[in-house]
């Protein structure tokens, strides 16, 4: 990411979304956060420059185009994220989608890679290898307060159980920790 890239995070209310929106303006992104209604205030209070309302406005209609889009959601069509990206773009996916007799929903995790090659825009899986160097960079980022872990609920280890489901209900703002 870079100064003045037009970042679009969809999921932005979120565990993942939460820090993404943090970091794309902690490298000087201009950020779009897309989330729903219960999650707007909370968004805009990470730093999101435009907050979108999915139950309310589709991202995709006003013609936007964008820069990088992190889809931690998985639950938009492929072409409606490629028509958001601009020409020499990148899309990152972030988890799998809706369940999968094979693949367990990352379908399109999987063949993004593969139609990155007849594209002049990128399409990535997000597939986390955390090196120190990446942990050291977050750390001073969080020092610096340009990023702040937002931590919704916390379950002891006991209640994993409700954590998994609070979580399925996707109501969580931020993250939710499991103390063991």
């Amino acid at each position: 990411m870079t100064v003045g890239q037009k970042v679009l995070v969809i999921g932005a209310g979120g565990g993942v979304g939460s820090f993404a929106v943090q970091i794309a303006k902690a490298f000087g992104a201009n950020v779009t956060g897309v989330c729903s209604t219960g999650k707007v205030e909370f968004v805009r209070s990470l730093g999101a420059d435009t907050v979108i309302d999915y139950t309310r406005e589709d991202f995709a209609a006003a013609g936007a185009q964008y820069d990088v889009i992190l889809d931690t959601a998985g639950n938009r069509p492929f072409s409606v994220l490629k028509r958001a990206l601009a020409p020499r773009a990148t899309l990152v996916l972030v988890g799998g989608e809706n369940g999968g007799k094979l693949t367990g929903g990352f379908e399109r995790s999987l063949a993004a890679p593969l139609l990155s090659l007849f594209s002049r825009q990128k399409y990535k899986s997000l597939v986390s290898r955390e090196t120190y160097l990446d942990l050291e960079a977050l750390a001073s980022l969080i020092e610096a307060g340009s990023v702040k872990p937002a931590v919704d609920k916390v379950f002891p280890l006991a209640e994993a159980p409700a954590a998994v489901r609070y979580l399925r209900e996707g109501r969580s703002l931020g993250k939710v920790v499991v103390r063991i």
